[in-house]
């Protein structure tokens, strides 16, 4: 568990509110701002699943249609299902049910999107979840059909409300014959206001003028504001008005009927009601995370054993990432002076539990603390974090954070004692899967007592295996990281010249304080840090200069590091870009190659070619393609040493395979055999081939060849037990050996485990630019635990 304490002191509900506001409706809103860690690693695990599957689904289009599914605003009916309920006997107005209609329809069409053929193999928990709680079938369809778009009651919605509203129309039409006929027979047009009738309490009524009132018999129902005209009913409108009143009433029980009988529907079906909101919510959550992961670059962090530790690459405070993301001009600490937010890369490497991080007053120790605690509570809650690929964080079953100042006159505590007494009550609950993030701890009461106190917290917390980042100014926890089994070392670095934090972080050293500095910096008095300057001397305890040569030497490593980050993604780009650029040509090729064959075709059809012309002009073609004075260099398959009978080889030209059988040394050629058809072939248009196997016709411009492994591109890659990093490597290397050996499919063994290592290699071959598509393999050939790839 996470205590409430701990994510006040992370400022976890700032990011519920955002991800709360990043909602379509109450619903979802309410379910967002409801949201916090969840209990155990699986529960996280289906969390993060969800998400990445309705990732997929959301970029899906449906069938027929061009767009992907999008789910909009949909009205609150919390409070109605809600007083729906057994035991209430409030009847819902059309409003209401109107509401109810809408989110039934937009359910229905969200759960008819999930709910597709290839859903199992794509979002199986999506539907999982779609799925969990039949919709309302009936009240769905019986609002559809009675609830119009404007929330009124449709005609249809019984025989008899379609009876009576038929009447009133015919009643209607036949009042305005009678009326026109009336006025037109006794000359009435002078004495009208204007020539239609209105309705005045519910009654058809004619706007007399005001000075004709008398020449005619009748009911005067109302007046205008300007006294002018008289809203008059003739004696031979009374009997149609009675009768109006007659069906008003008829059609008010009607709807009453109506509505009652959606009410009865909907208790029944109350469960597939709240089922369809409770989707609908949720979605509305995952839409929510995907678009809070947009403002940051965020992913969702899978979880690792505890035995791999904390790797967290390019971490930004999720806040700072925000407001960055908000404001791109605004400051903030942590913050280059351009604005934007400095990334850390917070490590604890397999065995090591403890963190000490070390530096400079503001320099960005208590963000570091900050950043891992406030990522592993958003972590933990299934939501998306500002972290770089590769990363990863094991389940912590708690976490507790000491940082601010806790102090309360009215609880009678200090900064120290609050500090001890949460640390004396969380004691008991911390293990092996536990984090403790210590800012200045033990700083408040006399300085050697409290490092010494600081020392003995960290040695137990290691016995216990606990994780633990602690920031700290006390040279003896400086010593303790860098000589204790178990701890690391980091310092936050300065910029030498100008004293500044630089809010990069370098391991497994000590940094200064600088408190001079930043007093300096503040605008203390130049005579008080004189004065400290001289104390510092006479206490021999001044080791500034040797750590601030320790902080030069780190800094223009990172510098260094820098650069070379900054050479090998040039290079990257420049490699991407080759490639993109011969794909480019590959394409083109292939184009003008099937422009060429069609138009051969048609001359031969149509009479303009013989069929020997059309096959010699087609084998120029293919030759024009691989001449012969770089088809050694470009071939990637090499060429045979010797030629014998019973030997497979690949015809470069016709790109297709063959079985020699009979060789003709003194002309340097060969007879081979294709598939029954036999031909004599020059040496030098040959290349080794994968042994005696039958020929195989290229379809296309890569021919999916099958190779017997060896040290020639193979089709089958396994990084089974390899880590992220290195089996992104081995897959780079591999695609490019697949297409240049001219392969149209592969395959990547990565196993199941807990999928994070698929995760990683599917976000790789979606951005590399040769695949055309991927997939898991079928059950047979070894379902999640293998991904087939289909080159362009």
């Amino acid at each position: 568990m996470i205590h409430a304490r701990t994510l006040q002191a992370l400022e976890f509900g700032k990011i519920i509110e955002q991800l709360a506001a990043l909602c379509c409706s109450c619903a979802g809103r309410e379910r967002a701002l409801a949201l916090l860690p969840l209990p155990d690693s699986e529960a996280v695990t289906l969390a993060v699943r969800l998400y990445e599957e309705a990732a997929v689904w959301a970029a899906q289009p449906r069938s027929g249609e061009s767009a992907a599914f999008n789910l909009a605003a949909f009205p609150d009916v919390g409070s109605l299902l809600r007083a729906s309920t057994p035991g209430r006997e409030i009847l819902p107005d059309t409003d209401a049910f109107w509401a109810l209609r809408e989110m039934l329809r937009q359910a229905k069409a969200a759960h008819a999107a999930i709910a597709t053929p290839d859903a199992p193999q794509l979002w199986p928990h999506l539907l999982t979840l779609a799925e969990a709680a039949p919709l309302p079938a009936q009240l769905t369809a019986a609002l559809l059909r009675c609830i119009s778009d404007d929330g009124l009651l449709k005609d249809e919605s019984s025989p008899e409300l379609y009876r009576l509203r038929g009447e009133l129309r015919r009643l209607h039409q036949s009042c305005i014959r009678k009326v026109r006929d009336f006025a037109l027979q006794y000359n009435m047009l002078p004495y009208l206001q204007d020539e239609f009738m209105t309705l005045s309490s519910d009654r058809y009524v004619l706007p007399l003028k005001a000075n004709f009132k008398g020449r005619m018999q009748g009911i005067i129902h109302d007046w205008s504001q300007t006294g002018e005209t008289c809203y008059f009913e003739p004696m031979f409108l009374v009997a149609i008005n009675n009768r109006l009143q007659e069906l008003k009433h008829e059609e008010r029980e009607e709807e009453q009927k109506v509505l009652a009988y959606l009410r009865e529907l909907l208790a029944a079906e109350l469960p597939g009601a709240q089922a369809a909101l409770e989707l609908l919510a949720r979605l509305d959550v995952l839409q929510a995370k995907r678009r809070l992961a947009a403002l940051f670059d965020g992913r969702c962090l899978t979880l690792s054993p505890v035995e791999e530790g904390i790797s967290l690459h390019a971490a930004r405070h999720p806040l700072l990432a925000l407001a960055r993301a908000a404001a791109p001009g605004g400051a903030a600490p942590a913050r280059n002076a351009d604005g934007a937010v400095r990334p850390l890369d917070i490590l604890l490497r397999p065995g090591e539990r403890a963190l000490v991080i070390t530096g400079g007053n503001a320099g960005g120790k208590t963000v570091c603390l900050k950043t891992l605690g406030l990522t592993a509570a958003m972590a933990l809650s299934g939501l998306p974090v500002p972290v770089g690929k590769g990363s990863h964080l094991p389940w912590f079953s708690r976490m507790d954070a000491f940082i601010g100042d806790e102090q309360s006159l009215a609880d009678n505590v200090s900064t120290f004692t609050a500090q001890i007494d949460h640390l004396a009550k969380a004691w008991k609950h911390l293990d092996g899967q536990a984090l403790v993030l210590l800012d200045e701890f033990g700083a408040g009461t006399d300085p050697a007592q409290g490092a010494a106190l600081a020392q003995a917290v960290l040695d137990e917390l290691l016995e216990k295996h606990t994780f633990v980042l602690a920031a700290t100014h006390f040279p003896a926890l400086k010593t303790y990281a860098l000589t204790r089994d178990g701890a690391r070392a980091a310092s936050m670095l300065f910029d030498p010249r100008s004293k500044k934090p630089l809010f990069k972080m370098a391991y497994d050293q000590v940094g200064a304080s600088q408190a001079l500095d930043v007093a300096r910096e503040h605008g203390l008095p130049e005579a008080i840090l004189r004065r400290a300057e001289h104390y510092l001397l006479q206490d021999g305890q001044d080791a500034s200069a040797l750590l601030g040569r320790l902080n030069d030497l780190a800094a223009r490593r990172e510098e260094e590091l820098a650069a070379l980050r900054a050479e090998q993604e040039k290079a990257r780009r420049a490699t991407q870009e080759t490639r993109e650029r011969l794909e480019k040509e590959r394409g083109r090729l292939y184009e003008e190659v099937r422009g060429k064959a069609a138009e051969l075709m048609r001359a031969w059809k149509e009479g303009r070619a013989t069929h020997k012309q059309a096959l010699k002009e087609m084998s120029r073609l293919r030759a024009s393609l691989a001449p012969a004075s770089d088809a050694d260099a470009q071939s990637v398959l090499p060429l045979p040493q010797h030629f014998a009978p019973g030997q497979s080889v690949l015809h470069s030209v016709f790109n297709k395979r063959g079985v020699i059988t009979d060789v003709d040394a003194r002309r340097k050629r060969v007879r081979l055999d294709m598939n029954g058809v036999s031909l004599w072939a020059e040496m030098k248009d040959l290349r080794q081939g994968a042994g005696k196997t039958s020929a195989a016709v290229v379809p296309g411009p890569r021919a999916a060849l099958r190779k017997d492994s060896g040290e020639a591109a193979s089709l089958r890659l396994d990084v089974r037990g390899m880590r992220a990093d290195q089996a992104l490597a081995e897959a780079e290397r591999f695609l490019d050996k697949a297409l240049l050996a001219g392969f149209s499919e592969v395959e990547i063994v990565h196993g199941r485990g807990t999928g994070a290592l698929r995760r990683e290699l599917h976000e790789f071959l979606r951005a590399f630019p040769a695949v055309e598509r991927f997939a898991v393999a079928p059950e047979d050939r070894g379902g999640d635990g293998m991904t087939i790839v289909t080159f362009r």
